[in-house]
């Protein structure tokens, strides 16, 4: 006999946002999550490297001390302790955590992989068990590429990586995104030879041109970089590994040596493993989930959040779509019709690299192809009082609906990206979207939020 629930969540990430929710409406509640409490972000992703990251900052930035005449070296790196102060707060967090759904009565966790089987029907072990209302949450993992001799070499991924005793003598990443950065910072900060094997043409491809090129600059100061690389073979030598990748631009073949391999190249869904097809759940060709403005899949009173829907898998965009499911999800329990929508006008993120960088909406490239006649300001840290005594190379840069004034883009490179960032998020939630109340603002000097506003007031058409 199936067992009834009003509400299944698969997926204990920002899925136990909805979970909370539906337990404080005195719903029960079914939990469905094979691997550690918590999701990505707080065992192998978000929390867990930037515990790692945070280090590596302090070493570029005593590195760094000689431009301002602070003389000063870093005699040794405890690996061993970085990583176990980064294990035991995980771990307390997880703790935590499963001792707090452990005292909840009206919820059940399902410490299985779910499996749709039919309509609203989930086989979790040797059970079967039905509600109303699914929520799929279960996120993606690492996309392993097709490249011959990859799976026999080995390698790590955003999972294993956490599990190393000691960083590698050489690294080698392959991937150019936020995650091969991220972690060629760290690595090569704890005293690895990193090289980076990125198949786009353009590292961090979905940055702002200006700032992708500015970071390529910067990070190749601390690591190889090389990018339009298309890897096709890895073999082992000697007890290394060796990358073959042909030069996409030339056509030539290219070999890279290191001790380990890093995967970094891209997330592929979870849905492999859920089939919510047999729900009548739709997915595109690539396995993600296909969701409406609200969230709701192809199948009724079954909706979709976070990486699983392939569209913006930061952490906070999945909190916040949490909270539109929740919504929705409890109007509809109530047998209200009322719902709301999700909004990705403004979706900010970050990215922990040295520089830091951070952005929010379109770049000048998604702006100019989406039709705007757009203003353009540019800003550089150098040219701030706070950013002249930092002797940092960072630039912000706007981009504006020149017909309404409406800001369409925000992005940063430097110090303090993500806060500079966020406080133009925040005005483009404003009413009307636009620079008038940082223009009616005094703006603190000397500070480097200063670089924000010149940014803006040199906005220019181009």
């Amino acid at each position: 006999m199936d067992d009834k629930y009003d509400v299944i969540v698969i997926g204990s990430g920002a899925g136990l946002i909805v979970a909370q929710r539906a337990l404080f409406e005195g719903l029960r509640v079914a939990l469905i999550e094979h691997g550690p409490l918590g999701g990505t972000c707080l065992n192998t992703g978000c929390i867990p490297s930037k515990m790692l990251i945070h280090p590596a900052d302090i070493v570029r930035m005593v590195e760094d001390g000689s431009r301002l005449g602070i003389k000063a070296h870093v005699d040794s790196i405890d690996f061993e302790f970085i990583m176990k102060r980064m294990r035991d707060l995980i771990e307390a967090e997880r703790g935590e955590m499963e001792k707090a759904i452990g005292e909840e009565e009206q919820l059940r966790w399902y410490r299985s992989t779910g499996v749709f089987v039919g309509d609203h029907l989930i086989r979790v072990g040797e059970e079967e068990i039905t509600a109303p209302w699914i929520v799929i949450a279960a996120g993606a993992r690492t996309l392993v590429p097709p490249v011959a001799g990859l799976g026999e070499a080995g390698y790590l991924d955003n999972v294993s990586v956490f599990s190393l005793a000691k960083p590698p003598e050489s690294l080698i990443i392959l991937g150019g995104g936020y995650i091969a950065c991220e972690f060629g910072h760290f690595f090569s900060a704890m005293g690895s030879d990193v090289t980076i094997v990125g198949r786009n043409p353009r590292l961090l491809k979905s940055e702002d041109h200006e700032i992708s090129d500015m970071a390529l600059k910067a990070l190749s100061k601390h690591m190889r970089i090389h990018t339009n690389m298309e890897a096709i073979r890895v073999d082992l030598e000697g007890g290394k590994k060796v990358v073959t990748a042909i030069d996409r631009s030339r056509g030539e073949t290219v070999s890279f040596v290191g001790d380990e391999i890093l995967l970094a190249a891209g997330r592929r869904p979870n849905t492999d493993m859920l089939q919510p097809e047999k729900s009548g759940v739709e997915i595109d060709r690539a396995g993600w989930v296909r969701v409406n403005e609200h969230l709701e899949t192809t199948a009724p009173g079954i909706w979709a959040l976070g990486d699983i829907t392939g569209k913006h898998m930061f952490r906070h965009t999945a909190n916040y779509e949490a909270s539109i499911v929740a919504h929705n999800l409890i109007n509809a329990a109530r047998g209200e019709k009322e719902k709301v929508k999700v909004d990705y006008h403004a979706v900010p993120h970050a990215i922990f690299t040295y520089p830091q960088i951070a952005g929010v909406g379109m770049t000048e490239e998604q702006a100019r192809a989406n039709g705007y006649d757009i203003l353009v300001g540019r800003a550089y840290y150098k040219q701030t009082a706070m950013g002249y005594a930092m002797d940092e190379d960072g630039m912000a840069k706007a981009i504006v609906d020149a017909r309404s004034g409406r800001i369409l883009g925000f992005h940063v490179i430097g110090s303090s990206a993500p806060e500079l960032v966020q406080q133009v998020t925040y005005l483009m939630n404003a009413e009307n979207q636009d620079v008038t109340p940082m223009a009616r603002s005094q703006v603190i000097h000397p500070a480097i939020s200063e670089v924000v506003a010149r940014a803006f007031g040199n906005l220019r058409g181009e």
